[in-house]
């Protein structure tokens, strides 16, 4: 029903909400000061829980849901977050509308949507990267039997390269201009080949607009340190396996999903680390509300996977 990134536009002054999802994603670094264009969450928690429960609510009108339509929700969550997190998450949506509000685990979720046979007694290992967090799970018979989480995401490697332009090149950019990068020339390993990106920017030293020319090779030395974490991560979580279902990982492989599963040899630098064949399933930008739908579909039988309600049965 809906795909729009989590971001809302909302004019200070009035306590009006502007815009969500795309329209107000293009509006991050372009607005007045009166106006703000935030993402509410922010490493997988809420940063700003008013703003946070007018986004739920307004997805949850455009789904259709009004005040005689309270619905059950779904909500998938990072692994990572604290208890304290996890209840303001189902507070936002309770007062955006939802009559009861169920966690689901992210790495749960995402292998729920990419079809893996979690219920059986084989090792199923999901690495999920997100905006905020990346995690890795090793899921069997419905269960996590080993997980590792980091609260570093692709807005990390946004940030890194904005930072590396700023220090090497004496350039300001925006949020989005990194991510437009990232996009068009990042990469986590150097068979992809190289790449060049035009960055238009604001030089500090002037403060006149200037343009440069980046390598992906400058993009992949900016990122490292992120992408590092994230697979060292990844080999804490095997270091955690059984012997039996780390023996099924060598046939059956990691699944990459997430945003940062599109980031260009991603996979291949994390085999090459691991040893273990790496998959990107097909989409994972979609995989973890996939999963969230299953279970909506199939609630009788997945309802144990889900976490926050008293009322569930």
């Amino acid at each position: 029903m809906l795909n729009e990134p989590s971001v809302i536009a909302v004019n200070m002054s009035t306590n009006d909400v502007l815009a969500v999802g795309h329209d107000a994603w293009q509006m991050i670094g372009r607005t007045p000061s009166n106006i703000v264009a935030v993402r509410p969450l922010r490493k997988g928690a809420i940063t700003d829980f008013e703003i946070t429960q007018r986004m739920i609510r307004l997805v949850l009108q455009r789904a259709g849901v009004n005040r005689f339509n309270r619905p059950r929700v779904v909500i998938c969550v990072p692994s990572a977050i604290t208890p304290v997190e996890r209840r303001a998450v189902k507070d936002a949506a309770r007062s955006a509308g939802a009559v009861d509000a169920h966690l689901l685990d992210q790495p749960m979720a995402a292998a729920i949507g990419a079809g893996l046979p979690i219920s059986e007694p084989v090792g199923n290992m999901v690495v999920d990267i997100g905006g905020g967090t990346a995690e890795t799970a090793l899921i069997s018979l419905g269960g996590v039997v080993a997980i590792e989480a980091v609260r570093i995401g692709s807005f990390d490697l946004d940030a890194a390269i904005a930072t590396h332009i700023r220090r090497t090149y004496g350039i300001a950019i925006g949020e989005r201009t990194a991510e437009a990068i990232k996009l068009a020339v990042g990469s986590a390993h150097n068979s992809v080949g190289r790449l060049m990106a035009e960055v238009r920017g604001r030089e500090l030293s002037s403060g006149l607009p200037k343009t440069i020319l980046l390598s992906s090779d400058e993009v992949r030395d900016a990122i490292r340190e992120p992408v590092n974490a994230t697979i060292e991560s990844v080999l804490r979580c095997l270091g955690a396996a059984p012997p039996e279902l780390a023996r099924d990982l060598i046939s059956r492989g990691i699944y990459l999903v997430g945003g940062g599963a599109l980031l260009r040899g991603l996979d291949i630098a994390l085999a090459e680390a691991t040893d273990v064949p790496v998959h990107t399933v097909d989409a994972p930008l979609e995989c973890v509300v996939l999963g969230a739908g299953h279970c909506i579909e199939s609630y009788s039988v997945l309802k144990g996977l889900l976490a926050g309600s008293s009322k569930a049965g």
